[in-house]
């Protein structure tokens, strides 16, 4: 008897939509018939706000850390701090509040994560945090397939994310070793335009942003910028992975770990790539009901 492969979704929004996953996560526990059974929840992610390690987008989320801890250790999932500021310096690593997050989240029944992109703050929260497994950032844009092999090679990183823009390369993909297959994580509902040639400078305005610095916004390239990010057009995107290509090119190949991106958005947004990658079609209902008239939650 063969058992189908299983897919790992890692969702956004750890400190940006504690509400929204404080009504879900027990529906999707007490309620798994409600839920396709080849899918897992892999980590939830995200960085509270004013917090300067962060990156990839601005961090909005203002739940108490405790909470949130408590909250992933109650349901056993794995929690990511998103720690992808590229621009970060050595005087940047004594800040007390990051380094706070990293003694409240070390320890716990599964293993916690970081999502980062700077060598610098790999080789300090390897030394002091040892108990952190560590996740290559989007934000690095790595479009070059040789450059994306040769870091799934490095052993610092459990799994790597890849620029969207490689979601596609199935040639390629399918050619990597098992071992590179099981590291790779793919992002898999970006909206962002295809072309786009300024994607790295876009997060570096982050980065200067989470550090406090006074800069103007990052001016979007893309012809349609000023719609902002829809599902339905992000559904459009060449780089796009929906649950029939996990299902059908993704796993069984071998791949196991997909991305969700979300952070900036809004929990109702969330709410239905929650009801669209994880709820069969049949019980999206009973999901949407469940959360919408949970009274302590603030759909926007």
């Amino acid at each position: 008897m063969t058992t189908e492969p299983k897919a790992f979704y890692h969702l956004p929004g750890l400190f940006e939509f504690y509400d929204l996953y404080n009504a879900f996560l027990p529906l999707f526990r007490e309620h798994r018939e409600y839920f396709y059974d080849w899918c897992e929840i892999g980590s939830i992610y995200g960085a509270p706000r004013d917090c300067i390690w962060g990156g990839g987008r601005v961090g909005f989320g203002d739940e108490q850390p405790e909470k949130v801890a408590a909250l992933l250790k109650e349901y056993g999932i794995s929690a990511r701090l998103t720690f992808s500021n590229s621009l970060l310096r050595e005087e940047h690593l004594s800040d007390k509040r990051c380094n706070s997050l990293c003694t409240l989240f070390e320890q716990g029944p599964v293993q916690n994560g970081i999502i980062i992109h700077s060598d610098l703050l790999l080789d300090y929260i390897k030394a002091k945090y040892p108990g952190f497994y560590f996740v290559s950032s989007t934000t690095k844009v790595q479009t070059d397939f040789n450059q994306f092999e040769a870091e799934l090679e490095r052993n610092e990183f459990r799994y790597v994310v890849p620029d969207f823009r490689l979601n596609k390369e199935l040639d390629r993909l399918k050619a990597l070793t098992g071992t590179q297959k099981k590291k790779v994580e793919f992002l898999c509902n970006e909206c962002c335009w295809y072309k786009c040639h300024d994607r790295k400078r876009c997060y570096e305005n982050v980065s200067r942003k989470s550090l406090g610095e006074d800069c103007e916004d990052h001016v979007c390239v893309s012809p349609n910028a000023q719609r902002g990010y829809r599902f339905s057009d992000a559904m459009k995107n060449p780089g796009f992975i929906g649950i029939e290509d996990i299902q059908n090119t993704y796993t069984p190949e071998g791949f196991s770990h997909f991305k969700i991106e979300g952070r900036s958005l809004g929990s109702a947004i969330i709410l239905e790539f929650l009801l669209y990658y994880m709820t069969k079609p049949e019980r999206q209902l009973e999901v949407r009901e469940a959360i919408y008239l949970d009274s302590t939650l603030d759909l926007f």
